[in-house]
């Protein structure tokens, strides 16, 4: 690639960090990367999708504005108050938002795989501030640069004495966060790229997952044994020297991790402590310079040559010898196991499918805490925790061929018909989203108590209905917009943001047509109601999918090069 190899005399001269071939390397893959943009637009595809990244970033930074909004209203009125033992809070909505987010979307935005410029004499220093830039055009750090300076701004309208110092903290905490942030996904790909490791890891993760549910009963039971009325101020005041070292000691340790330590910069900058002011920034930019270490190391092995696989040849062809976990001899059955043998070794499906059903536990939590405080029933809790749950299943069914890379080439070489293909992958996904629905409806059940009898008969047949119009759907756009997904990566997705779009909105209307349903029996006081009509749309829906199941030949055959181009390209 021209500019980023060595010059041909051999000579590395000015290979420094901003060396005069540091320069040209960053100026040549700043061209390529917009010669990569200009070209992807003369397809009617690739104008869509940038038509859907530049909505997907209307939205995001609408969203951002509105929250840098809040928390500038918020730091002004703490600042003009005085009351800067809350500003932490704002700190540290900051930091949760910019570390979890990251993770969060890390398997469904397109991320620029750094790895492939490591063919060409780029040095690490380079290398380690490429990887920070391309960190700097995520989501998350969108939102969260929005964040800071909505911060920023409330509290130089509150203290305009302050703004070079507001200037200086929150510029330091938000290096720390990229920082953290990179860190964060490098490692998990590090832990994740081995098949042992990604099982340790997901155990553990798991097993911190369950622990915290055993915290529910110990509160709930606390909560049902305060009293009311005039004597709930008499029980508080028993028990507040209970409760006061917890609260000392937590708020001790806070005030030495990130976010307290930025709050406490500016709090005694206001105070006229520069000294101390300058020792909790200090501090701050110390976590900084360890994160960025912790990143540095993790960087050097990647940048000497480290590649981590799976597990050896050997051990591969010995699992084959085993019996087959399906017991059948067609094509349905062969691409149902290999995608049961797919499945457990992708931390990308694996963290999509199990993230929105763990979280069923907390939505049921603050859904019984709302009905037992207003003394009501909420009628679409059960089937709302039910349909959270399945949109886990949006990458796995919208890109059903993104797992296949370059094996897309014996699905057209081999004599099975396209249609077979995606009726075994639909099939398998079915079976899956089956029984996280039944999961889902048993936490639900569990932390919300049960519906009746035909609350749960309806929302079996919203299943029936969800089901084909996502799969219908999701074959589509499986074969016009697919994207490659790297199994052993949570990090470093070449997502679509056009699919994604058209996924979401997809999402949105089948769930806005069952509650529109539910709602309307209600009103009617019919709850059975839902069901027939559930039922009917169940039965178009299942017409449709087999009908794009019988064009599917026909979609895969005209965008056979665009597939090829997707899923089998070198990264």
């Amino acid at each position: 690639m021209a500019g980023i190899a060595a010059p041909i005399d051999g000579s590395l001269e000015g290979t420094s960090l901003f060396g005069h071939l540091s320069q040209l390397q960053y100026r040549a893959l700043m061209t390529m990367r917009w010669r990569l943009l200009v070209n992807s637009t003369r397809s009617a595809q690739g104008a869509f999708e940038l038509s859907a990244r530049g909505i997907a970033f209307l939205v995001y930074s609408i969203m951002g504005v509105g929250i840098g909004v809040g928390l500038g209203i918020g730091s002004y009125s703490m600042a003009a108050q005085n009351a800067w033992q809350l500003m932490p809070a704002l700190f540290w909505i900051v930091f949760v938002a910019w570390q979890v987010l990251p993770v969060a979307l890390a398997s469904f935005q397109e991320q620029f795989d750094l790895s492939s410029l490591l063919r060409f004499p780029v040095n690490f220093g380079s290398f380690y501030l490429l990887h920070l830039v391309f960190g700097l055009v995520d989501i998350p750090a969108l939102l969260g640069g929005l964040c800071c300076i909505g911060i920023g701004l409330g509290l130089v309208i509150a203290k305009p004495s302050l703004i070079a110092w507001t200037l200086l903290v929150m510029l330091v905490f938000a290096l720390f966060n990229i920082l953290l942030a990179r860190a964060v996904l490098a490692w998990i790909d590090r832990w994740l790229a081995q098949r042992r490791t990604r099982e340790i890891v997901s155990a553990l993760f798991l097993l911190l997952l369950l622990s915290m549910q055993l915290l529910n009963p110990a509160l709930h039971s606390r909560r049902r044994h305060v009293p009311s009325g005039s004597n709930r101020n008499a029980y508080r005041h028993s028990n507040a020297p209970e409760l006061k070292p917890w609260m000392k000691t937590g708020a001790t340790v806070l005030a030495w991790l990130p976010p307290g330590l930025a709050a406490s910069s500016l709090n005694e900058s206001s105070d006229h402590k520069p000294v101390t002011a300058a020792g909790s920034l200090s501090i701050l930019g110390l976590y900084g310079l360890v994160v960025g270490g912790v990143l540095a190391y993790r960087l050097r092995a990647e940048f000497r040559g480290e590649n981590l696989g799976e597990v050896s040849a050997q051990n591969k062809v010995a699992h084959r010898q085993h019996a087959w976990l399906i017991d059948g001899s067609g094509p349905i059955a062969a691409i149902m196991e290999k995608e049961l043998r797919t499945v457990p070794r992708s931390m990308p499906l694996l963290f999509a499918m199990g993230g929105p059903l763990l979280t069923v536990l907390v939505i049921g939590s603050l859904l019984r805490n709302s009905v037992y405080a207003s003394g009501g029933s909420f009628l679409l809790g059960f089937p709302l925790c039910v349909s959270y749950a399945l949109l886990g299943f949006t990458q796995m069914i919208y890109n059903n061929l993104g797992a296949e890379g370059t094996g897309i080439q014996l699905l057209f070489l081999s004599p099975t018909p396209f249609r077979t293909v995606l009726l075994a992958k639909n099939l398998f996904h079915a079976i899956m989203y089956s029984l996280v629905a039944v999961l889902a409806g048993i936490f639900a059940g569990f932390r919300m108590g049960f519906p009746s009898g035909a609350v749960i008969v309806a929302t079996a047949a919203w299943l029936l209905f969800a089901l084909p119009a996502n799969l219908a759907a999701g074959n589509i756009l499986s074969i016009k917009m697919p994207y490659r997904v790297s199994l052993g990566r949570l990090s470093r997705q070449r997502g679509s943001q056009a699919s994604a779009l058209l996924s979401m909105f997809i999402q949105m209307a089948v769930v806005a047509m069952g509650a529109g349903v539910f709602e309307l029996s209600a009103y009617l006081g019919q709850m059975w109601f839902a069901t027939p009509i559930f039922l009917l749309l169940a039965g178009i829906m299942i017409v449709v999918w087999l009908r794009v199941l019988g064009n599917a030949e026909g979609m895969a055959t005209r965008n056979k090069d665009a597939l090829l181009l997707a899923l089998a390209k070198t990264e």
